[in-house]
């Protein structure tokens, strides 16, 4: 017996209103292009002769960057980039991102947490993998694995590439899940969890999926009862004009049927240079009274958003070397971000991605660099934490100290206050504290293991959680 989803009729009203538009990202795939000269005119001059050489030298041997993470690049990306260095490092491959392949191939054991392939269920939220591709291709990817489709080994041994959601597996899982907690009065009776009532849409990116697509994920949901989507996209940096008025109104249509469902869009602007307009000498434009000027289609694409007040939208972006390691950029990116109507939500240390360290800046700088670009902010504008992925959940970077503390061994150069904010299950954790002796150089927690003073939250003391596998037959007797 296998499942299926059939919409219901107020689905299928929705559904039916959907309208499909086709759209001209003009993507660059691959390097090969490059190589043998086949991209357009105009763009051959992305990488420069010595660079072409130099990636082509490692085609095919374990420094391969494409077998790493793939290559791409749209047209409007390109065509900002040409006038950013930051842009520039965003997407093009680098020598420098296999030098030292250290890292994980499941970044934060994320697997642990799967009871249904596609489905990562940590929180009181689900995050679901409905695609494996974007518009174009960030080299730090937190996903790379996934985008590179690369089998990973599961803690049960299997080893596999990571699997799509599939909306009749992902709602026979919400509704047997929010049953079972119903059941047992508020609380699932073996993990503890609340209902799940939010899910991101998140991937690769979601925006790359049709109308159609993303429209009968959102019926489905909110037919299995998910109270708040969320959708994971940098597609506003990458291809803007996605945002057109097809999408729009689908949206429309789809609060006018589920006015009861949240929708919150979490973009990715890493860097102020993806949307700000620049003039022939790369300098940002200002209005007369002061403000900076926007790229057209970003700033059509974001009011376009924004001005929709039954939704929500916020940026969030890690701190990545030679992208935004600079706090002036944050700054204005974060004062442009409020000023237009979206929020700052997060800023992100690097995870512990395969190839990390070419690409993550030490974690006390992040700090800084946050710190720094926050001066100067009104209240409303720094809402931004810095977060880093721990295996026990999101984990805010919460104060880096200077001096010694008197009469605490190990504090001689001050200490790192880590804060837990989100925890697995029914988040025992969350709240409690870790303080660890200051190390400049340290870009994962494991750098910080001979220096840890004090752990109430457990950062250090880490053991793996067992998920229970749903069995999909016996989901689909239930179903039925």
């Amino acid at each position: 017996m296998s499942l299926k989803h059939t919409p219901s009729d107020r689905e299928q009203a929705f559904l039916d209103t959907v309208v499909e538009e086709k759209y001209q990202r003009e993507i660059i795939n691959g390097l090969a292009p490059f190589f043998n000269e086949k991209a357009p005119e105009d763009m051959m001059s992305f990488y420069s002769s010595d660079e072409v050489v130099q990636l082509r030298v490692l085609k095919g041997s374990e420094r391969d960057v494409e077998t790493r993470m793939p290559v791409k690049v749209t047209r409007h990306y390109f065509n900002l980039a040409q006038k950013s260095k930051p842009m520039q490092r965003l997407v093009k491959a680098s020598p420098d991102e296999t030098v030292n392949m250290q890292g994980s191939e499941d970044p934060g054991n994320q697997m642990d947490y799967s009871p249904v392939e596609g489905l990562l269920h940590k929180y009181e939220m689900g995050l679901m993998y409905v695609v494996s591709t974007c518009s174009a291709h960030c080299r730090f990817c937190y996903r790379e694995e996934l985008i590179a489709r690369k089998e990973i080994q599961r803690q049960d041994g299997t080893v596999a590439k990571k699997g799509l959601a599939k909306i009749p597996e992902i709602v026979a899982y919400i509704k047997k899940h929010n049953a079972e907690v119903e059941a047992g009065g508020g609380r699932h009776p073996e993990t503890g969890r609340e209902k799940l009532r939010e899910i991101l849409l998140s991937g690769g990116d979601p925006m790359v999926l049709n109308n159609s697509k993303l429209a009968a994920w959102f019926g489905a949901l909110a037919e299995a009862g998910i109270e708040s989507i969320r959708i994971g996209t940098k597609e506003m940096a990458f291809y803007p004009k996605r945002f057109d008025k097809t999408f729009l109104d689908m949206l429309d249509k789809f609060h006018e049927t589920y006015p009861h469902v949240g929708m919150h869009f979490m973009l990715h602007f890493e860097h102020p240079d993806e949307f700000l307009a620049k003039d022939d000498d790369g300098n940002y434009i200002k209005e007369d009274f002061g403000t900076f000027v926007w790229n057209p289609d970003a700033v059509e694409a974001m009011t376009q958003l924004v001005s929709r007040g039954w939704l929500t939208v916020e940026n969030q972006t890690p701190i990545i070397k030679d992208i935004n390691d600079d706090s002036d950029a944050l700054r204005i990116m974060q004062r442009e971000i409020k000023r237009i109507g979206a929020e700052n939500h997060y800023f992100f240390c690097g995870r512990d991605i395969v190839a990390y360290k070419a690409f993550n800046v030490p974690i006390e700088k992040a700090w800084q660099i946050m710190n720094e670009s926050q001066k100067g902010l009104s209240g409303v504008e720094k809402h931004a934490k810095l977060s880093i992925t721990h295996y026990k959940g999101k984990t805010e970077v919460a104060a880096v100290t200077d001096k010694p503390i008197p009469g605490l061994p190990g504090a001689e150069n001050g200490v790192v206050i880590f804060k837990l904010l989100r925890n697995p299950a029914d988040a025992p954790e969350v709240g409690k504290v870790c303080i660890v002796g200051r190390n400049p150089d340290a870009m994962w927690f494991d750098d910080y293991e001979d220096r840890v003073l004090f752990d109430e939250a457990g950062l250090f003391e880490y053991s793996r959680v067992q998920t229970k596998k749903v069995d999909l037959e016996e989901l689909a007797k239930e179903a039925s």
